[in-house]
């Protein structure tokens, strides 16, 4: 069975592309650009793992990984959200992930699939949350601005 017919792959994969879509509806701009990051990546990947050999597939998971860490330091720096720093660190688990595999030739098995499933879950949980945070400061602060513009426009002019 190839990585790309696994169920748990595809569900990965959708659920990954519909969560960066929930951040680009309803984020702020760090989490619109992380989102833009991540969907890039995840698309990029699965094209290219698919076009090339399959001895070719590690280098293009450490590249891409590189890459979006690369993308969401700068986003980091730009920003400063916990919710990155959650992303950089997984990010740099699954980087370490496939790096091992990739330098001690080690047979991808059952180990490596869980901590990557479970890594990926993880950088996209961060992703939800910080969503989450944006949409409910969003909200909470254009409440206080129609409060503020509603006594604003009930006082007495004097």
């Amino acid at each position: 069975m190839t990585m790309s017919s696994s169920l748990i792959y595809q569900i990965q994969t959708v659920g990954g592309l519909a969560i960066c879509l929930f951040a680009l509806w309803k984020g702020g701009a760090p989490e619109r650009f992380g989102a833009s990051l991540i969907v890039a990546m995840i698309v990029l990947t699965r094209v290219v793992a698919a076009l090339v050999p399959e001895t070719a597939v590690p280098v293009v998971r450490l590249t891409t990984d590189g890459l979006t860490a690369v993308g969401l330091l700068v986003v980091a720096l730009a920003y400063g959200s916990l919710w990155i720093g959650g992303v950089m660190l997984l990010y740099a688990a699954q980087f370490t992930l496939h790096s091992y595999y990739f330098v001690t030739t080690h047979p991808i098995d059952r180990f490596h699939a869980i901590v990557n499933n479970v890594d990926f879950f993880g950088i996209h949980l961060c992703l939800v949350l910080g969503t989450l945070v944006a949409w409910r400061q969003r909200v909470v602060s254009a409440r206080r601005s129609a409060a503020v513009a509603a006594a604003t426009a009930a006082a007495p002019s004097i």
